[in-house]
């Protein structure tokens, strides 16, 4: 374990070696904030879209994960539509916080206080290596699509705009 990392990151790479992720000992810091895709894909010199953002929502009021491209936006009306859900709204910065032990701008797919239940974007499968925020907005992880499914236990879904809906 690094001494180094801010408490939050500790955990989420506590919780990337239990799972014997290839990430495991891969959580960085970053000497500028990657609290934004844009920030994270220029701090990194990667492309945009190989950025997983860890967007909270609340769907039907229980808190939902989507690990989102940075390429792109959630559709939220389709995605809404996909779940079959009533409604999906973005989560507080208060909710953010209850769901996931961790603040806006560094919430990590993992090392939460209980499972949330997680949406992972397809179109992350198009790069080899993606990144993902490591609990605060100074840390990251590399990972893979497949890596993110089975370290969240998420499901594949295509998040991005169907022709019909608002986006978050």
């Amino acid at each position: 374990m690094d001494d180094a990392l801010p408490t939050s990151a500790r955990k989420v790479q506590d919780a990337l070696a239990a799972a014997k992720a290839g990430a495991a000992d891969g959580v960085r810091q970053l000497p500028v904030s990657a609290r934004t895709a844009a920030e994270a894909a220029q701090a990194l010199g990667c492309e945009l879209g190989a950025i997983a953002n860890s967007l909270i929502f609340m769907a039907d009021d229980a808190p939902l994960l989507v690990m989102t491209s940075g390429a792109h936006r959630v559709a939220v009306d389709a995605l809404t539509r996909r779940l079959r859900r009533s409604q999906i709204r973005r989560a507080t910065p208060d909710e953010v916080r209850a769901a996931t032990g961790q603040a806006i701008g560094g919430v990590a797919p993992i090392g939460h206080p209980a499972p949330i239940e997680t949406i992972v974007d397809t179109d992350l499968e198009r790069y080899e290596c993606i990144w993902a925020a490591a609990g605060t907005p100074h840390s990251i992880f590399p990972t893979t699509f497949k890596e993110l499914l089975e370290l969240t236990g998420g499901a594949a879904m295509s998040v991005a705009d169907d022709g019909r809906g608002s986006h978050s």
